[in-house]
């Protein structure tokens, strides 16, 4: 499982015109699924995601957690986290899990980051054609990869 954060002042995730998602100071969390993922790695990716500590403390240096600033998640579903460009131009995306697991791996991905405490988690809609408004705040992105992290 492959998380992009990007911390932000602001995100929003449309569906043909409705907004689905929005959060002020926070993450918008783009979730990849491979085959072989479980709840474990959703787990685990949440915890990381509530408890990394990238925002700022009082002293301006990257100190505080999500969970600790209130900060807002947005979580976005991105197959493309798991595209292979190695060979031609074109991407092969047979690295990324189908609907059937991916689905309700980002939704217990989302379930985990409430369980840990974060207030305000939003979310877009699994497999729809998204427009995600990203405010990059630093700009401050990091990846996670669960399978660096085990």
């Amino acid at each position: 499982m492959r998380v992009i954060l990007q911390r932000v002042t602001q995100g929003r995730v449309t569906v043909d015109g409705t907004v689905m998602g929005a959060i002020d100071q926070g993450f918008v969390a783009l979730v990849g699924v491979t085959h072989q993922d479980t709840t474990l790695e959703a787990e685990l990716l949440a915890r990381k995601t509530a408890q990394l500590r990238v925002f700022s403390d009082v002293e301006g240096k990257m100190n505080v957690s999500a969970l600790e600033a209130g900060a807002g998640i947005l979580v976005i579903s991105q197959f493309t986290l798991y595209a292979d460009t190695r060979r031609g131009r074109r991407p092969s995306f047979t690295q990324a899990a189908g609907p059937d697991i991916a689905a309700p791996l980002v939704e217990h991905y989302r379930k985990t980051l409430q369980a840990e405490g974060i207030q305000r988690v939003e979310q877009g809609v699994f497999g729809a054609m998204m427009s995600v408004e990203i405010f990059n705040d630093g700009p401050v992105t990091i990846l996670l990869d669960s399978d660096e992290l085990k």
